[in-house]
């Protein structure tokens, strides 16, 4: 992956921090402390106020606003003033820079069940896809995956209710003795994820949900 691009994204991102003091403010505390993270209030009026699509992202330790600084394709920059970017892919956590343990990469042989559309998978559904991780160098990490459906729940996000279908994704990554179960909320209708919580090494977990969202790769 080039750096040029993140580059332009983290030069975007300071940008955006100046547009309104809630991304500002809320960006920076993705380098909060190690007491775990403060819940940040938002409104349905403030997230309108920046002109671009946002997403809340949550880790072990910190939370923070994050907007779209571009898009390549299908991939998504997501980035913060505290110079912390997530590349997304259909919903999918691809690569991170700035939040700890960072994912290098992460890439399918076949056609991604992130991209044909979550909402299209047959419960156990089984898929492979390689990460790699920048430190130690670890790279071409085999990631199997095997997804459950567990049927439409409501979820609320700034104050609006969203009837979503939930659909749980166990990891196993034999290499690093490393089990995890993600969950993603897609819309049954286009298989947007409006929220999901995802395990993307043994050390980054974080948990994402659609403020404003950016619906055009949507299945």
């Amino acid at each position: 992956m080039k750096i040029l691009p993140t580059c332009a994204c983290l030069s975007m991102a300071l940008l955006l921090c100046g547009c309104n003091p809630l991304m500002k403010a809320s960006w920076h505390t993705l380098e909060s402390s190690i007491t775990g993270p403060a819940s940040i209030n938002l409104t349905r009026a403030q997230v309108d106020a920046v002109p671009y699509p946002q997403i809340l992202v949550t880790t072990i330790s910190s939370e923070g606003v994050m907007a779209l600084a571009r898009r390549r394709g299908d991939l998504q920059f997501w980035v913060a003033s505290g110079k912390q970017v997530l590349m997304m892919r259909d919903g999918l956590v691809v690569r991170t820079v700035g939040l700890g343990v960072s994912l290098d990469g992460t890439r399918f042989n076949e056609e991604s069940p992130f991209k044909r559309g979550l909402q299209h998978l047959p419960d156990g559904y089984t898929s492979t896809r390689w990460i790699d991780i920048y430190d130690g160098n670890r790279i071409g990490i085999a990631v199997d995956s095997r997804f459950s459906t567990h049927g439409i729940e409501t979820i609320s996000i700034l104050d609006k209710d969203y009837a979503l279908l939930r659909i749980d994704e166990q990891v196993d990554a034999p290499t690093l003795n490393f089990h995890a179960t993600n969950r993603y909320w897609v819309d049954p209708q286009d298989g947007f994820i409006l929220r999901s919580e995802q395990h993307l090494t043994p050390q980054l977990f974080l948990k994402i949900v659609q403020l404003r969202p950016d619906r055009g790769a949507a299945r």
